[in-house]
């Protein structure tokens, strides 16, 4: 797979990364379905590809990597 088999869900092993953008967040290992609606509720997000592309997880992502 991409190696991603132990951030997922099992269910979701083995999905390609187009089907995986589109998933639930709750997918992803660690996350429940209230950190979910919590995401949704506070910033719009639904998706991996949502929680991927939400302005603030990148500011942080950048200035992290700035830090680094």
């Amino acid at each position: 797979m991409l190696g991603l088999e132990k951030k997922l869900m099992k269910a979701w092993e083995g999905k390609s990364a187009q089907e995986l953008a589109d998933a639930p967040v709750s997918v992803l290992e660690g996350l429940t379905e209230q950190d979910a609606e919590l995401l949704d509720k506070a910033f719009g997000v639904k998706t991996i590809r949502d929680l991927a592309k939400q302005k603030h997880f990148r500011w942080a992502q950048a200035i992290v990597t700035l830090a680094d």
